[in-house]
């Protein structure tokens, strides 16, 4: 009986306590309270409202750094580059810390124009096998030795390779002394090292070595950034993978020219369309090729590039300061004219680490519905811009929805182009 009662006794207690954390979650303070979050990182001079309603006392460790400035509403006001923390109380107790981190005030010239792309591979590029007939039957030496489609032939005996017209040569030399061929191949970030013996094509007495390779690869993207004190830029905001193997092209270097869009293959459901274009006539380099990584091409300029649309530098938004709601692309859907069309950000998602297809964003603008159906290839890269800030720049189509894709966030092109924004601090301590 007694155990009955201590039973009943216990449930009571749980459904009061439940019943309080529900009646708590409702109450104003623990709902502006939850929402309000550890950490805030702004630029200088820019607001952010924290909390619908003041219900707390704010005390700033440096109000030189930052001050609250609504009686109303929570809304940080930043000064000067540095950190420091915010210390809410309710009733004279503190209920939480906030750490606001001001950044040096950062801009970058928007991008927009149709670029054409050449990248030259470390190494040759294998993107296939054949099979040669010799004397005894058919055979590819490539794959005998173990090499796949996908693999970089760096080294042939010891000797770098960086273009086809190196390999001829040593096939030649293989045959004429029968002795068989040293490779260094990379393959998924790993080297390895086989040996590969030519054979004679039985049709024309040459030697060959059963693969297919390539050097370079070429095509055309969309200029998302330049930074203009260090000329560095940031393009197309995913990998460059090779049309035969599918797999990311390992860059040695490569070079950029201006482009001109002669024509439109309109996207649909289950085809994405493409911007047909051609290099400048003139096929002026204007600047090399460094990285090709999932978030883009990235090197330097040799010449300043302007858009004609949006010549000045913008200050540029974070992935936690990205919201829903109207923005605009810049690309180029006719000749070399940058334009400015009407775009929703249907998702964004505030990461704390570099991750791609960090937006949902969709065409809505008319015009360019009505030339493209949405998003085409050629148009990765274009630049998104939401109050007057760069927030990120288009990368993926949906290919059952040719009107909506993904968007790369601003901040981690910035980064993988060696961009830090979080070192352009002036004041490095956190203040007591």
């Amino acid at each position: 009986m007694k155990g009955l009662k201590l039973e009943h006794i216990r449930k009571l207690f749980g459904a009061f306590l439940l019943i309080s954390l529900l009646v708590m979650g409702f109450c104003t303070p623990v709902r502006e309270l939850i929402a309000i979050p550890k950490d805030v990182v702004l630029f200088e001079g820019q607001h952010s409202k924290l909390s619908g309603k003041r219900v707390f006392e704010v005390i700033s460790s440096n109000p030189s750094i930052f001050t609250v400035d609504s009686k109303e509403t929570m809304a940080v006001a930043a000064h000067e580059s540095g950190e420091a923390d915010m210390v809410l109380q309710l009733a004279g107790f503190p209920v939480k810390t906030v750490n606001v981190k001001v950044l040096k005030d950062f801009k970058v010239l928007p991008g927009g124009q149709s670029i054409g792309v050449k990248l030259n591979a470390k190494g040759v590029l294998v993107v296939g096998h054949h099979l040669i007939q010799t004397e005894t039957g058919k055979v590819s030496p490539g794959e005998i030795a173990g090499i796949k489609v996908g693999d970089m032939i760096t080294k042939i005996n010891g000797k770098e390779i960086e273009r086809m017209s190196d390999v001829a040569p040593f096939i030649q030399n293989s045959g004429t002394t029968g002795e068989a061929l040293d490779l260094v191949v990379l393959r998924d970030s790993k080297y390895i090292q086989t040996k590969l013996k030519p054979v004679k094509d039985k049709g024309d007495s040459s030697y060959r070595i059963g693969l297919y390779i390539r050097d370079s690869a070429a095509g055309i993207g969309t200029m998302t950034f330049v930074h203009p004190e260090s000329m560095k830029y940031g393009a197309l905001g995913h990998v460059i993978s090779d049309s035969d193997t599918k797999k990311p092209i390992e860059v040695e270097d490569g070079q950029i020219m201006r482009s001109t869009v002669t024509s439109i293959q309109k996207g649909s459901n289950g085809d994405p369309g493409e911007k047909l274009a051609r290099f400048s006539p003139d096929r002026e380099v204007i600047g090399n090729i460094t990285i090709n990584s999932p978030f883009g091409i990235f090197g330097k300029l040799d010449t300043q590039i302007r858009n004609g649309i949006m010549d000045q530098a913008l200050p540029i938004a974070l992935s936690s300061q990205v919201k829903e709601g109207k923005a605009q692309i810049l690309t180029v859907v006719e000749g070399d004219k940058v334009e400015a069309f009407d775009i929703e950000v249907v998702s964004s998602v505030p990461q704390k680490a570099p991750a791609t297809k960090g937006m949902i964003v969709k065409i809505v603008d008319k015009r360019l519905l009505e030339k493209t159906g949405g998003i085409v290839q050629g148009m990765s890269g274009s630049p998104i811009i939401q109050d007057g800030k760069l927030i990120g720049a288009v990368t993926h189509v949906f290919v059952n929805d040719p009107t909506s894709g993904y968007g790369v966030h601003i901040e981690w092109m910035l980064h993988q182009a060696g961009i830090n924004i979080y070192e352009q601090q002036e004041h490095g301590k956190k203040a007591s």
